[in-house]
């Protein structure tokens, strides 16, 4: 009887290894941990997560939105502090205004020098909103006119301009009127809004940004100042410094060190028709533009050190068929290096519709990135591949409503954050890491810009 018990023991646990690490293809193994939420996604678009410390105890912790909902949950499990409040977080940007699907509409950061976090956000009328990080009390609130054209601001994002450190806020904002595009947007200090004084650093309503999603911000050239980036990118003064002449518009873009033979950051966009370009964009203007042979629209992309041992980084492009994805892949340079059909490489019961909502990750700790996605148009089940084969390693059996990549555990690596239901679920590599050395994701600037600001479109 008691081997028998044993042996029922070990059915149900290898049962829920098998659930953690998929049994198509099961390279790849996760360990995780739960955390109960006080609100559920399910269906729902609006809102998101993000990692950030706010309780200033040196560990990342997540704070979490939904409409009416700011909470703050350490990876431990517990509730630090949660908020009903009227955040601006929303559902398809081009009709209701940003910041878009799944953007968590909130920022976290240091922005008074005073050693500690600050929580950072909109509310649906528009006044920007600062909370304490460690117990979510208000500290101050301010009132921004918007411009004509516009409603109210809509997204805002935590920047430096002024080579100060992140003192500055950048907000943005669409036309009322039409198809939604954030072309209004504004640099104030952080001094001058919690002095009540509302007259901005510099304001533009002629942005050209990505359709779907809020403008991103990094400092490209390394001077210590942020740029801000869509079509048009934005020096700190808020000047035009480059222009790409779209054809439709962007649907996404995303940032990197794609080109280490060229000094600073690139910056790579995806077009929506009708010519459903690739560029890739630097400071001092298109380095290069390509497109796929039989003109497959990019849509979503993502990128990342897909091949150990090239210096470029790889651009993984999704394509846009509503079943029978067939991803493509350029290189550094702009070459066609891969292409193949998803549903000859995704499991056999893997949804026709493909995937979404795709990250790279550092998952093992080697010199080399996968990525991670969900099944698309599902509440159900994510998996990490390689974008380059498109071969799938491990399969997390969930109902996963967002999926957010960011190292919150803290070795560097980095982890899976999925929001199903009402849990947080940690996915994290429990083997061992073979670089332990190397320096935190966290101490890149643009790192910490992009896990701030991403969206269903950007993640």
């Amino acid at each position: 009887m008691l081997i028998a018990y044993k042996a029922f023991v070990y059915f149900i646990l290898w049962q829920f290894v098998l659930s953690v690490a998929s049994a198509h293809g099961q390279d790849f193994v996760a360990e995780r941990i739960i955390i109960p939420m006080e609100i559920s996604y399910g269906t729902s678009h609006a809102g998101s997560l993000i990692a950030a410390d706010v309780d200033n105890n040196g560990m990342r912790d997540l704070v979490v939105t939904a409409p009416g909902y700011i909470g703050a949950y350490a990876t431990n499990g517990d509730l630090l502090w949660s908020r009903r409040v009227d955040i601006g977080v929303g559902e398809h940007s081009e009709i209701h205004g940003l910041p878009g699907l799944h953007a968590p509409g909130v920022q976290a950061g240091d922005i008074d020098g005073d050693g500690r976090t600050e929580v950072v956000f909109l509310d649906r009328d528009g006044r920007v909103r600062v909370l304490r990080g460690d117990s979510g009390l208000e500290l101050w609130a301010c009132k921004l006119p918007a411009p004509p054209g516009a409603g109210n601001w809509e997204h805002l994002v935590i920047a430096d301009f002024r080579g100060k450190g992140d003192r500055d806020l950048f907000l943005q904002t669409t036309n009322t009127q039409g198809y939604r595009l954030g072309r209004y947007v504004a640099a104030f200090t952080v001094d001058s809004l919690r002095a009540g004084k509302t007259d901005p650093l510099w304001q533009r309503d002629d942005f050209r940004p990505c359709a779907h999603a809020g403008a991103r911000l990094a400092d490209l050239d390394g001077d210590g100042r942020d740029e801000v980036l869509g079509a048009t990118i934005l020096g700190p003064d808020g000047e035009i410094l480059v222009e790409i002449p779209v054809q439709h518009h962007l649907d996404g873009l995303t940032v990197g060190d794609v080109r280490p033979d060229l000094p600073g950051l690139e910056v790579v966009m995806q077009e929506e028709g009708p010519l459903n370009r690739v560029f890739l964009v630097g400071l001092k203007g298109l380095i290069w533009k390509t497109a796929h042979k039989d003109r497959l629209e990019p849509q979503n992309c993502t990128v990342g050190h897909f091949i150990p041992e090239r210096l470029d980084m790889q651009i993984w492009c999704r394509s846009r068929q509503h079943i029978d994805q067939t991803p493509f892949i350029f290189d550094g340079y702009g070459k066609l290096i891969g292409e193949y059909e998803m549903k000859k490489m995704a499991p056999t019961d893997w949804k026709k519709t493909g995937v979404e909502e795709i990250s790279s990750i550092h998952w093992t700790g080697e010199n080399l990135q996968y990525a991670v996605a969900k099944e698309r148009h599902a509440v159900d089940d994510a998996a990490i591949f390689d974008p380059l084969s498109g071969r799938f390693l491990l399969r997390l059996h969930d109902a996963a409503s967002r999926i957010y990549v960011a190292d919150v555990i803290g070795d560097w690596r980095e982890e899976i954050i999925i929001a199903s239901r009402n849990r947080l679920h940690i996915y994290y590599n429990p083997e061992k890491n073979p670089r332990p050395e190397a320096p935190r994701l966290w101490t890149e600037q643009y790192y910490r810009r992009t896990k701030m600001t991403w969206n269903y479109y950007n993640p």
